[in-house]
């Protein structure tokens, strides 16, 4: 087998790091703006323009580089070649994404009580890492009193990753040659396939898609609540429609109006969904959609866990997270149930309420939706329903089995038949995920001596599933802010591998992988 083509991996990094240099523009432009309408923090937005100016320099001098380096390539990208770009993508990107916050929390002077977090690189790589693998876990304690500038770069991290920043690298160059296929599938499995003509036209349109829904959710937040400032909009647009989670408020999305948070909920239930579906839609392929088992089993696990938390927490007291008391009114109790529940499930993580206080079979239903996730395809995270239904289908298989063991009858995803290979790789996965997750609870408990297992747990979990709150210690109320370096460490790994699921992390520190054999 060919060694990997690594100088063409180094020319596709190279156009990365520049599209993602471009993207900081946004929120250098932000501070420029803010600098000239608020001279009563001029020296503030001073750090933040540097911070970016610099950041995007060296991330164009990176980018540049590694073009060059890559210059003479073979225009090759195989199996291995594209597993090692996908892993470099998000390790690479949240270097490069962190830098703004450091930068700037280096020049900045911190009053007493101040929330300095960011002086601290592991942190700001945290940030960055949980912005791009739309986690949605932070280290801060006092979201508001960072700059707007960086606020709106750490959300639209989220909006990058939504779809997958190679997703939307696939879409938007050419010049990948034969690995469009390759990177697509590593990516983004279960939004398409064929050869390299429809995958690429296939990723177009799922960037138009996301565009369109970005734009359509900063429209009816707008007319939700006409107050609402842009800024705000556009930080809970990207953060939504990303499954992300990041907020510009403390107090996340309780801080906004009833009629936001509606809305909210009406753009996380769409970004649950297989984004493919949306592409069927257009095509027309209405059977195909409204038939699919996944979209109906998704459905019917939200309501069934909306209906059962809102039955339980009918009568029970608890906070919102501005820290009053939660509305006994039914539409009150019934928007807190839902927005939790698809918070949770689709992995956005934002929180109107302290779930923390809701009594534990109301929790034991919030951990199992942040297990399951959203659909196969969407920009959740989690195990995927399509997995679920899959081993749902095969334990029923081998049930029948065990009384009809002659039984021959295959097992049907929709229109698909599930074959051995297809199987044991469903199979595999939820196992590594179950081992994983105990593995790395103990590791933190071990990291920190203090530690309580629901946390410990209950962190993993939301890292590996890409949720961001978890229980206890990381609830809706608190942070990840006072965990030491080494667990941060642990749980960006944990991020990332749970954004690329796993074995497209794995297999970079398999030496078989590296010799080809």
């Amino acid at each position: 087998m060919n060694p990997i083509n690594l100088t063409f991996i180094a020319k596709i990094l190279g156009q990365l790091l520049l599209l993602l240099s471009i993207a900081m523009v946004m929120g250098l432009l932000w501070a420029l703006g803010e600098k000239y309408t608020d001279a009563s923090n001029i020296i503030s937005h001073h750090h933040v323009i540097n911070a970016f100016v610099a950041t995007i320099a060296i991330g164009l001098f990176l980018g540049l580089l590694l073009k060059y380096v890559g210059r003479k390539s073979e225009a090759y990208l195989g199996r291995r070649e594209a597993l090692l770009l996908v892993s470099l993508t998000w390790f690479i990107g949240a270097g490069i994404s962190a830098l703004p916050f450091w930068l700037w929390a280096l020049q900045h002077q911190f009053p007493f009580g101040a929330d300095a977090a960011f002086k601290s690189y592991v942190n700001c790589y945290f940030e960055a890492m949980s912005g791009l693998t739309t986690t949605g876990s932070t280290i801060l304690s006092q979201v508001q009193s960072i700059p707007n500038g960086l606020l709106l770069w750490r959300a639209f991290t989220h909006w990058l990753g939504g779809l997958g920043i190679v997703v939307i690298f696939v879409a938007l160059l050419p010049g990948i040659a034969g690995g469009t296929k390759q990177l697509y599938h590593v990516e983004a499995s279960g939004l398409g396939g064929g050869n390299q003509v429809s995958i690429r036209e296939t990723a177009r349109w799922l960037v138009v898609i996301y565009l369109l829904f970005t734009f359509l959710e900063m429209v009816f937040l707008k007319i939700a609540d006409p107050h609402m400032t842009w800024f705000d909009n556009f930080v809970h647009t990207f953060a939504t429609l990303s499954s992300g989670g990041f907020s510009s408020y403390n107090a996340s999305v309780g801080a906004l109006s009833p009629a936001v948070q509606w809305i909210i909920c009406l753009f996380m239930l769409i970004a649950g969904v297989n984004f493919g579906l949306y592409h069927s839609l257009i095509k027309r392929q209405y059977a195909h959609v409204f038939k699919n088992s996944e979209l109906l089993l998704y459905l019917a696990i939200t309501l069934t866990a909306f209906c059962c938390i809102l039955i339980i927490i009918w009568d029970t007291p608890y906070q919102t997270t501005n820290g009053t008391e939660a509305s006994l009114e039914p539409l009150a109790r019934a928007r807190d149930a839902l927005f939790q529940t698809l918070s949770i499930q689709t992995g956005t993580g934002f929180a109107t309420v302290n779930f923390d206080q809701w009594g534990n079979s109301a929790k034991a239903i919030l951990v199992f939706l942040m297990l399951i996730g959203g659909c196969g395809g969407s920009t959740c995270g989690g195990i995927k329903v399509i997995r679920l239904l899959s081993v749902s289908k095969i334990i029923g298989l081998e049930l029948e089995k065990s009384y009809r063991p002659h039984v021959l009858r295959p097992i049907r995803i929709g229109g698909h038949i599930l074959n051995d290979s297809q199987r044991i790789a469903v199979l595999s996965y939820i196992t590594v995920i179950f081992v994983l997750t105990g593995l790395a609870s103990v590791l933190l408990l071990l990291i920190e001596q203090d530690l309580d297992a629901a946390t410990a747990l209950t962190a993993t979990l939301a890292s590996i599933c890409n949720v961001g709150p978890g229980l206890a210690g990381v609830g809706a109320m608190e942070n990840y802010g006072w965990f030491s370096a080494s667990s941060k460490t642990l749980l960006c790994i944990l991020m990332a591998v749970g954004r690329l699921e796993v074995f497209a992390v794995a297999v970079i520190f398999l030496p078989k992988f590296w010799r080809g054999k």
